[in-house]
């Protein structure tokens, strides 16, 4: 093999369009830009985003992310807070006095993350059947 005999594989390269040389082509007269408008026009191309004029899009929709309504009324605690905590009885209003999830806070859920070891009640509270397990493992119970 020589490098001056070196080609790339066949049908790996394609010629490229040559616009404009005649019907013979398959792209002369309009040169597959169509009939009028302005994309047959030379320079004939917007910015993208341009909605012709109407307000685009992305001026429509508001400058800020999406936040949901319900996560500020919605908290989870997890078991080593629980655990840290110097009561026995745990029920929403205890989590708050203690600033464990915020006062408009209307449901918690208690979810299995770290370990518990002592035994402690849970009442009103949603729990997770892993984190209940583990609360009655350790000689709690949830109510």
């Amino acid at each position: 093999m020589k490098l001056n005999t070196i080609k790339p594989a066949e049908g790996a390269t394609k010629a490229g369009k040559r616009v404009g040389r005649g019907i013979g082509s398959g792209l002369g007269k309009t040169c597959g830009r169509g009939h009028k408008g302005q994309k047959s026009r030379s320079g004939g191309f917007h910015k993208v985003g341009f909605e012709g004029g109407q307000l685009p899009i992305h001026k429509r929709l508001p400058k800020y992310g999406f936040t949901s309504t319900m996560a500020d009324t919605r908290a989870e605690v997890c078991l080593y807070h629980l655990n840290a905590l110097k009561v026995t009885d745990v029920d929403m209003d205890v989590l708050k006095s203690l600033g464990l999830v915020k006062r408009n806070v209307k449901k918690v859920k208690v979810i299995n993350t770290g370990a518990i070891e002592k035994a402690i009640n849970v009442k009103g509270l949603v729990v997770t059947k892993g984190a209940q397990a583990a609360i009655e493992k350790a000689g709690g119970k949830v109510e």
